[in-house]
């Protein structure tokens, strides 16, 4: 057992118990107080017992995604009521010592029972908030799908690809997906968007190619006229997962190239493609993975961009954003548009259009989601389409973007 899980595991106690004197200040019945407590220790234990009997050959499974996804609302339950207690101990032990070095008989007894009761309500009241909201994450947050549609104006688009519709979808860890219908029902939500083409940004699943296995024909059921294509993710390469031998790690990843290109997905490896029409084209640049922070450094942008001039207009697929910080916006060429995914907007947060936008994600990305733009030059951070640890969303739902090109006008002194 890592030391991790230990000192998270005592965290969780410790919220758990000082929670308690909340609950049990309001809720007199002594089977619901032995209920709670079974459940703070039913919920530990099977996080846990997950853990210890976790197979990483196999990546995250269903049971383990709902194990730490109750883990981390009754954590969350228990350590912000228990906050609350916590500051009521606090204050009452001072106004005890107060009390004992003055002349104030009445703070001594360190006893207000109508104050105790009125924290107790205030914290378990808002210790609901996100109890209820992670759970409702759980139950319907992943798979409250959301089409974001996007409108690009560039001088230099060529004109044949004025009004040209692109779908991008990212982190799709069909390892986590558990519900058919809802699959069924963004795949077929991605086509009646009818755009010409769809782009997949990585991580198809979290471990092994195998996990696609349940998904491979509903994800093949993609269409659009200039085709489907995509690019590898971190996940996708198998580092997280054990393996007995090399051979078998490379085995797998092969298994998942062919995968994708048995679902019709024109898998790009660091290299690219020319959308062509009415005789002008673009460049669909697609790179391997390459991310800041110990991920895998597998993209080279030098070899992706082969056979594309600088003139050409480019889309980039490249799946960690970090890149387009660090290599693509300074990049001698100019990448119009660059489309990524991987932050997931860390599957939580508050977005509220024009008044706040916030994820944690965002103390460790700069750009996290949605659209951005630097030195004439767009990216677009997909949310994902899946999930993976916490399995559910909050906040931050699953995401279809449409981006829709226009040529910009361009203005005259």
């Amino acid at each position: 057992m890592s030391r991790f899980m230990i000192v998270l595991g005592v965290l969780y106690i410790i919220g758990a118990i000082y929670g308690f004197q909340a609950f049990r200040t309001l809720v007199r019945s002594p089977y619901l107080q032995i209920i709670y407590g079974l459940a703070f220790v039913g919920v530990l234990v099977n996080l846990y017992l997950q853990f210890n009997h976790f197979d990483r050959s196999e990546g995250i499974n269903s049971g383990m995604g709902l194990a730490v996804g109750l883990f981390l609302a009754f954590a969350a339950f228990g350590l912000c009521s228990g906050f609350f207690m916590l500051v009521e101990d606090v204050v009452r032990v001072v106004r005890w010592i107060v009390g004992k070095f003055t002349t104030t008989p009445e703070l001594a007894s360190g006893d207000f029972p109508s104050r105790r009761k009125f924290v107790s309500q205030i914290a378990l009241g808002i210790a609901s908030v996100p109890f209820l909201s992670l759970l409702y994450g759980m139950y319907k947050g992943k798979y409250d799908y959301q089409v974001l549609s996007y409108t690009l104006e560039f001088e230099d688009l060529p004109d044949a690809f004025e009004g040209y519709r692109l779908t991008q979808i990212s982190d799709i860890h069909s390892g986590s997906l558990d519900n058919k219908k809802k699959i069924e029902y963004v795949v077929d939500l991605i086509n009646q968007q009818e755009s010409d083409v769809v782009l997949f940004t990585g991580d198809l699943v979290n471990n092994v190619a195998s996990e696609m296995h349940p998904w491979k024909e509903t994800f093949g059921k993609l269409k659009a006229k200039d085709g489907t294509f995509s690019v590898l993710g971190n996940h996708d390469y198998g580092d997280y997962a054990d393996w007995s031998s090399d051979a078998d790690k490379d085995a797998n990843l092969e298994e998942l190239k062919q995968i994708q290109r048995d679902m019709g997905f024109n898998l790009l490896l660091n290299e690219n493609r020319f959308l062509e029409k009415d005789g002008q084209r673009i460049a669909l640049i697609g790179v391997e993975n390459w991310g800041e922070g110990g991920f895998k450094k597998a993209g080279d942008l030098e070899k992706a961009v082969k056979g594309v001039e600088a003139s050409d207009f480019k889309i980039l697929m490249s799946h960690d954003p970090s890149h387009w910080e660090h290599q693509v916006v300074n990049h001698p060429y100019h990448y119009h548009l660059t489309l990524s995914g991987h932050t997931h907007g860390m599957q939580f947060g508050v977005e509220i259009p024009g008044i706040v936008r916030w994820s944690p994600v965002q103390y460790r990305y700069k750009y996290w989601a949605g659209i951005y733009e630097k030195a004439g030059q767009y990216i677009n951070v997909n949310r994902g389409l899946g999930f993976i640890g916490y399995p559910g969303r909050v906040g931050i739902w699953p995401e279809v973007s449409v981006i829709e090109l226009r040529k910009k006008s361009k203005t005259t002194v």
